[in-house]
């Protein structure tokens, strides 16, 4: 027998026949109520709230129905869930809420429906991290409605490192290309180990080129002393993109690295606002 993903996740010192009799205690007290939510079944899920069964009912893990419908994506499910009373930010022994299962699935609709009922967006560092799940699956657009509600784009989680170097470890181009549009730090990483660092370990070409276009520092070195190339598998493209960008940048691109500086995080907002030719406004906004 399977373990839901929400709601059993055992720790491996715990002996095969007990990690069993746990797992099946775990679906044993899983309510019809979570069962509803977590298959999207709507008319079931009023009916049960209408007869009085409480929203709050959490599993031995604390996974409560709205957890459910989150992870499922069912936004209807959820929204008849926080009507009714749900607690929005309930947290799991696993340190996960409702905003976070809903950044794991990619529902950007459910994204909303908690943040209008007033979901944390930026949440403790111990607690599993909304905006590094979203990253790390590539739901960018649940990624961007977390930014659009401040939460802070540079956080470093000890374990992940930012945003941004999430996305460079999982190859997410199009979230690379965003946080760093948006004004992410783009030698920010996991302490010391930066998101050119991790570029280079999964030969991510693009992404490479992405970085240090905007910025990023080559000869930034990691806890291990070792700059991007050394990572860079010998012969590989990755090497090549390395060493055809070791010498000194265009003064255009000093130039535009410059500008954007002056101008803070906020520059991309900016810049559309400083009425320049069209082709000059594209180059400063990487376009």
């Amino acid at each position: 027998m399977s373990c839901h993903p929400t709601t059993c996740c055992l720790p491996h010192a715990v002996g095969c026949r007990s990690r069993t009799l746990l797992r099946m205690y775990c679906w044993a007290d899983r309510s019809p109520l979570h069962e509803a939510a977590a298959q999207g079944r709507l008319l079931a899920l009023k009916t049960l709230i209408a007869q009085g069964v409480n929203v709050n009912l959490v599993t031995i893990n604390r996974v409560s129905s709205l957890h459910e419908a989150c992870l499922g994506g069912h936004v209807a499910c959820a929204k008849a869930l926080l009507e009714n009373g749900a607690h929005v930010n309930g947290v799991t022994v696993h340190g996960a809420t409702p905003l976070f299962n809903a950044c794991c699935s990619g529902s950007a609709a459910c994204v909303n429906v908690l943040l209008e009922f007033g979901a944390k967006a930026q949440l403790e560092v111990h607690l599993a991290s909304p905006i590094h799940e979203a990253v790390k699956r590539g739901n960018r657009e649940c990624m961007e409605i977390l930014l659009a509600n401040n939460v802070n784009i540079d956080q470093e989680v000890p374990h992940l490192g930012t945003p941004l170097y999430v996305a460079c470890t999982y190859q997410r181009v199009d979230c690379v290309k965003k946080l760093l549009e948006l004004g992410a730090n783009v030698d920010h990483g996991q302490w010391l180990d930066s998101p050119l660092h991790a570029a280079a370990r999964q030969n991510s070409v693009e992404i490479i080129h992405l970085l240090i276009d905007f910025g990023a520092n080559i000869k930034g070195k990691n806890a291990q002393g070792k700059i991007a190339l050394d990572l860079a598998a010998p012969k590989s493209s990755v090497e090549q993109a390395l060493l055809l960008r070791e010498g000194p940048p265009a003064l255009s691109q000093l130039c535009r690295l410059c500008v954007r500086k002056c101008l803070g995080r906020t520059c991309h907002q900016t810049i559309q606002k400083l009425y320049l030719p069209e082709p000059l406004e594209r180059f400063l906004l990487y376009q």
